[in-house]
């Protein structure tokens, strides 16, 4: 059926996508959405009732135990107001559907649709054979059938964007469950990268964030172990391309090269997230994780030369089984040592299909909390006195959309610093968009933002700020927003819910 047809069948059906999990879940919501609206189908206007809408899209997330009860729990919420609406459809995609695969549909029988990770892209033609036959199809594919990027796409920026690299994973971490899910890594060619980057760029964005599940990992499997610093080298020759980011590394993939390609191309910006996961060497054998506490501390110690200024961000898990009260002094101490500008800490929780779920020595709650409650105050007091060392400095900041929730009260708007650090600024007098650059003098420090309460330095309009105002200014639904497990650079940044996602590298 062609899209045409496809629009004709469905007419102006609307849809919503509730999106759980990590980056990859969140870029493959942007392809559902294309695929949607490609198909005909129109986005729900912000604040829709949930049984006004004819589609709702769970993009599902496996990695937390309580997954599939938050999955159930909001399928039954939905299946009243099924009953009462005729024609409307659900359907349950992601890392969740992957796994359980039939048990959803015997399990919440009112929903229609079951899709995989590797065939996102069938799920226009699922949702119409459901409505003519009557039935729910569940198709799950083995492998990847279509890369990502090759499907449309919905971008939830005009002015920054993911860009895919790679997906799946080669690494056997305990604890995680993507590469079951996602399969072995699969690396685009970088002259289909470098086409979307540059196609892109024409559209208006200014920043971009390369994006793999181990993306630093980018060339195994074309035998090219400096493809990755290759990449940030030639982002570096697009004219209009302001900013680029990465996410997320492995310490064991990050090399010299790397270092020396951030350090000089001007447009890779001054920002790592290095997920340390432990700092307990012994803790790091059971996850599986390959590399040590001195390697990771002395990749820290080389960006830090070749960058004075980079912020380094990190995911740290406490409690995994069989961690000691010393295994987890380790874990501080790398975090007193590293000077994280912010980490994002998770407690263990069994991730079901794991080996670390069977592990012997499970942590107790109460000493699992107690950890956590230690390293949260360290990591605040870290962060803070990183922050203050930002107070009188003159950064240049991308204006962001939806960053500060009380910018209306305080009559403020919101940026990013190159470092990705939040800032709140006092709005100018002249108009600006997201996707402008403004010029500010850090003023005030806070564990988790910074301030610049003088007046804006430096106003430059941008092509990203047009597109922001030429997609704005379109009679368009509103979006919806996304629930965020990890960290997201470049895109509109809601606070990361204390839960753990899929990009566990």
């Amino acid at each position: 059926m062609s899209s045409s047809d496809r629009s004709q069948a469905v007419g102006t059906r609307s849809y919503e996508i509730r999106t759980y999990g990590c980056q990859m879940n969140v870029h493959d919501s942007e392809r559902l959405s294309g695929l949607l609206e490609e198909a005909g189908y129109v986005r729900a206007p912000k604040g829709a009732a949930e049984g006004e809408v004819d589609v709702v899209v769970f993009n599902t997330c496996a990695v937390r135990e309580n997954a599939d009860n938050r999955l159930y729990g909001n399928l039954g919420r939905l299946a009243p107001m099924k009953t009462a609406r005729p024609g409307m459809q659900i359907a349950v995609g992601g890392c969740l559907a992957q796994k359980d695969r039939d048990s959803i549909v015997k399990r919440a029988p009112w929903v229609d649709v079951v899709f995989g990770t590797h065939n996102i892209g069938k799920l226009p033609v699922l949702l119409e054979r459901a409505r003519v036959q009557e039935e729910a199809q569940v198709e799950i594919a083995e492998s990847l059938e279509a890369f990502p990027s090759t499907l449309p796409t919905r971008r939830e920026s005009a002015y920054a964007a993911w860009v895919s690299v790679s997906v799946g994973c080669n690494n056997t971490c305990t604890f995680c469950i993507v590469p079951a899910l996602r399969g072995k890594e699969k690396d685009r060619r970088p002259g289909e990268i470098l086409a979307e980057v540059e196609a892109l760029v024409a559209e208006g964005v200014s920043e971009i964030t390369l994006l793999g599940q181990n993306v630093n990992a980018y060339g195994s499997d074309m035998g090219d172990r400096e493809a990755f610093s290759k990449l940030l080298r030639a982002c570096g020759t697009i004219d209009g391309l302001e900013r680029v980011r990465f996410t997320s590394p492995h310490p064991r993939d990050f090399t010299d090269d790397v270092i020396a390609a951030m350090a000089e191309t001007p447009n890779v910006m001054p920002q790592l997230h290095m997920p340390l996961q432990s700092g307990s060497d012994t803790v790091l054998k059971a996850m599986r994780r390959s590399y040590r506490q001195e390697r990771y501390l002395g990749i820290i110690e080389k960006v830090r030369a070749a960058i004075p200024h980079a912020a380094i961000t990190t995911d740290i898990i406490v409690g995994f089984p069989g961690e000691t009260e010393d295994d987890f002094e380790q874990t501080m101490h790398v975090v007193r040592e590293a000077r994280f500008s912010q980490a994002f800490t998770f407690q263990y929780s069994k991730r079901p299909g794991t080996p670390a779920a069977d592990m012997d020595g499970q942590i107790p709650k109460e000493v699992v909390q107690r950890r956590y409650e230690r390293l949260v105050a360290l990591q605040d007091e870290i962060s803070w006195e990183e922050n203050k060392k930002q107070v009188g400095r003159t950064l240049d900041l991308m204006v962001a959309e939806g960053e500060g929730r009380k910018d209306d009260a305080t009559r403020r708007l919101s940026g990013r610093a190159p470092d990705n650090r939040l800032v709140h600024f006092s709005k100018p007098d002249q108009e600006v968009r997201p996707g402008d650059v403004v010029t500010v003098e850090i003023t005030y420090a806070a564990p988790h933002h910074l301030l610049a309460q003088g007046p804006t330095l430096d106003v430059r309009r941008t092509r990203a700020g047009d597109a922001w105002e030429k997609r704005n200014a379109a009679p368009a639904p509103q979006q919806t927003g996304v629930l965020l497990g990890l960290p997201t650079v470049g895109v509109p940044d809601p606070v990361p819910a204390a839960t753990g996602g899929c990009g566990c590298d």
